[in-house]
Order: structure tokens, then sequence, then C-alpha cells
């Protein structure tokens, strides 16, 4: 499609597609690296079939592999509304200041200005003013033996999105979570690095490639859905993130001696395009990032990218799609869909090279 010599984006109606729920995996992987992996390849369309583990063959030395090692934090709370018996659903999105937080409610109607909110009889917060997306500002309280984020750990529940229809589990702590993750601060997990093992990343690096980390923030706002017909007229929500100075010089590096750049997930993607510089090089930066990508988008930082299937008409799908085609990967969802590939968070992975 073109408008003048410009090429259109395409509308949200474009990237409609039918998931069976079946499809919609509710637990993880088994074995991690043992999940599906279908590899698409966007100078033809062609497609093959391996399992994640296989990955670790096409590397060649120089590559690098950067990856986003945010940390998800056990971000829904239940909490009681003062002498009320019944629970109040606490979703901790981000920290504001040091007894800030936002946080998304349920149910809203319940929770006003002015109300106090107990948790396990240990720490309490004061409910101080409503957020323009609906949901809270609170303030927490407790004592000098009290640590918020130690609370968090003991008494949180892993924040799974809501097309997991099951109540979060103890293991989920630990499976819904990259076995990089070290930088606190995601309510969501960046998924497609979720099919890593400790052993397939040393196996990676013995074959010479260069590991480069950045930091994204995952908020709620990955799960939001886009409202507009008209692609130009979405807002993404901004998103912390942190591209250290050492990931700048290894990208830097290799675009240089003209090695391969694969990207693990769309968050990494994002961080990496939104601190692009003249020509084909990046700088160190940290700040916050609404940037949204979409068709059609011309790649300076990826070169081969790891993701999973995404939820139709989601910015995640817009992104993968800019970076093969639309029409491309909408028939290999439908291949994924006839090869009865898992989707979402918990499922399988893809490799667009």
């Amino acid at each position: 499609m073109f408008f003048g010599n410009i090429e259109r984006p395409p509308r949200l109606s474009e990237f409609n597609l039918e998931v069976p729920e079946k499809l919609i995996g509710q637990y993880p992987s088994k074995k991690r690296d043992e999940c599906k992996l279908m590899i698409l390849n966007k100078k033809d369309g062609s497609i093959e079939h391996k399992k994640f583990k296989d990955i670790t063959k096409l590397f060649n030395a120089g590559d690098v592999l950067v990856l986003n090692n945010t940390q998800v934090f056990s971000a829904r709370l239940f909490a009681s509304k003062e002498k009320a018996q019944s629970l109040v659903e606490v979703f901790l999105l981000r920290e504001l200041d040091n007894d800030l937080w936002e946080a998304m409610v349920k149910p809203a109607r319940k929770v006003r200005i002015g109300n106090k909110l107990y948790f396990n009889n240990e720490i309490a917060c004061d409910v101080i003013d409503n957020t323009v997306s609906g949901g809270r500002v609170l303030r927490f309280e407790f004592n000098k033996n009290k640590n918020l984020y130690s609370f968090i750990d003991k008494h949180g529940n892993a924040p799974l999105p809501p097309y997991i229809k099951r109540k979060s589990k103890l293991s989920d702590k630990k499976d819904y979570q990259t076995v990089y993750a070290t930088e606190r601060g995601s309510v969501a997990a960046p998924t497609a690095g979720i099919h890593f093992t400790k052993p397939m990343i040393n196996a990676i690096k013995k074959r010479g490639v260069h590991l480069a980390y950045i930091t994204l923030h995952i908020g709620l706002g990955t799960f939001r859905p886009i409202l507009v017909e008209d692609l130009t007229r979405h807002n993404m929500d901004s998103e912390s993130y942190q591209v250290p100075q050492k990931t700048a010089e290894i990208i830097n590096a290799a675009r240089k001696h003209k090695k391969k750049i694969w990207v693990v997930g769309t968050s990494s993607v994002r961080a990496l395009e939104t601190v692009v510089v003249s020509g084909f090089q990046i700088t160190a930066k940290e700040g916050w990032t609404d940037k949204f990508i979409y068709p059609p988008y011309n790649f300076k930082m990826c070169d081969s990218l790891i993701t999973n299937f995404h939820q139709p008409q989601s910015t995640l799908m817009m992104l993968v799609s800019a970076f093969a085609n639309k029409n491309m990967i909408m028939d290999a969802y439908k291949e994924a869909i006839k090869k009865k590939y898992n989707f979402y968070s918990y499922g399988d992975a893809m490799l667009i090279i």
C-alpha cells in the first residue's frame, strides 16, 4: 500500500487472527530449551521447525547476542481495606519514591483516596491519589525492621498475564523469569528470553559470541490493547530503560566488523532502536521510551530476532511484522496454529533471520 511516495502503515484490523484457546500456553515448558522453534527466513518466507536448543549452532564467532536483563518482581499482592473482610488485589507497577508506589487495584471502585490497606498485618499503605490510567498512588508505612522488597518477594505473587487462566503458583516466580535476570523492575517477563538455559548461554559464549545486556523494565502497557484503527494515533506507555556503555561498545564494534546482531525480544529491540545515533551506531543512555515500532520501519540494530508468538493486534506483533513482513508473519502464525505451537508468554519461540 502506498500513499504518494510513502508506504502507508497497515490498519489495526489487518493484524486480526484467531488463536485457539487451547494453544495459549498456561504452563512453561518442562525444559526451557526443549520448546518448539520456528525459523522464519524473511528473504524468501521459508520456514523450518526445530527445538529451541538448536539455535546455538547458528551463531558465528564475533556475533552479538543482546539480552534484556530486567527482573520480574512479585507485583501482585492482596490486602484488606481497613476493617473489611474482603480482599483487594494490589498490582504494584513502579516505585515513584522511597515509600510511594503506582499500582492498579481491583475492585477499583472500592478503593478510594483516604483508604488504608493492610497486608498480612505486617505492612500498611494509604491511598493518596488516583492516576490518569485508573490506578492509585500508595504511600507505604513500615518500621525500620521491615523492607518492602523483602515483603514483596515473600508474600507477592508472580504477575502472570491475564490470558493465563489460572492462579499463579510458587514455581511461577522462577519460571516467569529469565535465567540472566539481575535488574529488578518489570511486571511482565521478556518472554523470548525465558527459553534460554545457563548451559545454552555458556555454549553460545564458547562459540565466540559476545553477550550484551540492556535493561528495559516492562510495564502493563505491553498487554494494553490498541483502541484506534489508525496505528499512527496509538500512544505507547513509557518504560524505563538503560543501555550501558559496555553494551554500546560491544555492538558498535560488531557493526564496524560487519558481524551479526542477534536481539532477544521486542523489548530489547525497542531499547536499541531508541538509542541509535547517526549511521549504524548506538550510544550509552538511560531514560524512558515510548517508541512504537510498526510497519514500515527501517531497523538499524537487529539482524536476527528471537521472539515469541504474540497476541494478534498487539504492539508486539506489529514490531515483529515490521521486522519481517506483515503477510509473512500472518502466514507464519497460521502455520504455527496448524503445527500446534503454543502461543504467548509461556509459549514456543520464533527466530526471524
